[in-house]
């Protein structure tokens, strides 16, 4: 993701430069932990026995939520990653490491 720590699950390719707007890192960590926040309530919500439609809900509005995220982190990647990997001439590799993850992440 835009987590710059050398994690080999989420670390990019080597030689593969990844640098992400500081702006747009701290909007997308922010809306992470309103969203963990949000999943803790839903949580209590079932540990007090809600009503099923009131978690449901909750739980459609964290998925909206998440969707938004992701949407940040691909246009991030879209205007930073693919533009960098155009210029540089890798546009083939930077595409076909997008399909792989939206393979991933599409149902």
């Amino acid at each position: 993701m835009l987590d710059n720590s050398p994690n080999p699950t989420t670390a990019p390719p080597q030689g593969h430069s990844h640098v992400h707007s500081v702006e747009t890192q701290r909007q997308i960590i922010n809306r992470l932990s309103r969203i963990e926040g949000h999943i803790r309530g839903v949580k209590n919500m079932v540990q007090e026995d809600r009503h099923c439609a009131e978690v449901l809900i909750q739980i459609a509005a964290v998925r909206g939520a998440l969707d938004r995220v992701a949407r940040m982190i691909l246009d991030e990647h879209l205007t930073a990653c693919v533009a960098r990997a155009a210029e540089e001439g890798n546009i083939e590799a930077e595409i076909e490491e997008l399909k792989a993850a939206l393979d991933r992440f599409l149902p």
